[in-house]
């Protein structure tokens, strides 16, 4: 069992991070949140499950322990496998999946992509008894950072230097209207993240510290 996983942040591709750890690339699945946290170059420390099945290995990253908890928690659920365990934690932190647990709303769980009105009832139901002692203990909710932050973190795991990344974030923004660029959020981060790419070109990405 890999249990944890920590080196140099090689690349991250959507809900996909690269790690060398001894000289090995791992492909690891994680949440968009966490891949937006992830910068090239840089070393990372990943709590991680590895699920084995008869014909794939795959490894499943978490920033903290209480999502790998929520993760094999969700596991357990009939009809939930680790993509839609990944896909509710895309959507919703581990404290608020407890709060759901614990108001028994299952109409929380409806709102992820994939998860029918059924699975939603009983993701409640496995989880009730089990999540408990997880939500009394449970940390304050980590702040979330604004949306052209996001971007930024985004581009420059995508290999662009922060340079270049602020200034087509900058001009993506100038495009928007008034009252919404005086918000500093006028889309979200896919939003702006595709309107800042169109802007740099397919071809263009630079090496992380490159000159332009």
């Amino acid at each position: 069992m890999i249990s944890s996983v920590r080196g140099t942040v090689l690349g991250v591709a959507g809900t996909t991070a690269v790690i060398e750890v001894g000289g090995l690339g791992l492909s690891i699945n994680v949440t968009p949140q966490h891949a937006l946290s992830l910068r090239i170059g840089t070393e990372a420390t990943v709590r991680t499950a590895l699920i084995v099945r008869e014909d794939d290995l795959s490894l499943f990253g978490f920033q903290d322990a209480d999502e790998l908890m929520v993760f094999d928690l969700l596991r357990g659920t009939t009809g939930v496998g680790p993509k839609s365990a990944m896909g509710v934690l895309a959507a919703m932190t581990p404290s608020q999946i407890s709060a759901a647990v614990a108001s028994d709303d299952d109409a929380a769980f409806r709102k992820v992509s994939g998860i029918g009105p059924k699975t939603a009832k009983l993701i409640v139901v496995s989880l009730t008894g089990k999540i408990q002692a997880f939500a009394s203990s449970a940390p304050a909710p980590r702040a979330a950072t604004t949306v052209t932050e996001s971007v930024l973190v985004a581009l420059v795991g995508l290999g662009w230097s922060e340079r270049v990344a602020a200034q087509a974030v900058d001009e993506a923004l100038a495009e928007a209207s008034a009252d919404q660029a005086a918000a500093d959020q006028p889309h979200t981060v896919q939003q702006l993240l595709r309107l800042t790419l169109s802007r740099l070109g397919p071809q263009s990405a630079d090496p992380v510290g490159s000159s332009r």
